[in-house]
């Protein structure tokens, strides 16, 4: 599982992953807000289970790509605290895709 990571983190640059990964982790946040009146409203268990997962899977891989743009491609503390803020409200890294993260991958590509 290691090795797959690694080869997709190779074809991929890290900001681009990240930006992926940021945008699923949006949307799977977004879901919550279906899932949730399910659960507590309708007593339907499963999808919060799936999305619950998949959610904390991506919001993990998340900080840690953060981290890594953070220390390998010299991320300032005020932009690696944006973008860990906007993991944490909702629509945020929909605004920081736009705001932060799509200017920056246009400035470094050659």
């Amino acid at each position: 599982m290691v090795h797959l990571q690694l080869c997709i983190f190779k074809l991929m640059s890290t900001i681009k992953t990240f930006r992926t990964v940021a945008l699923l982790e949006g949307i799977s946040f977004l879901l919550f807000a279906i899932s949730m009146p399910l659960k507590y409203g309708y007593d339907i268990l499963w999808p919060n289970k799936i999305i619950g997962m998949a959610h904390g899977v991506l919001f993990l891989l998340y900080i840690v790509l953060v981290g890594l743009l953070h220390f390998e491609n010299k991320w300032g503390i005020k932009r690696s605290f944006w973008a860990v803020l906007a993991s944490l409200l909702p629509f945020g890294t929909f605004v920081a895709d736009s705001k932060i993260f799509k200017p920056y991958q246009s400035a470094t590509q050659v």
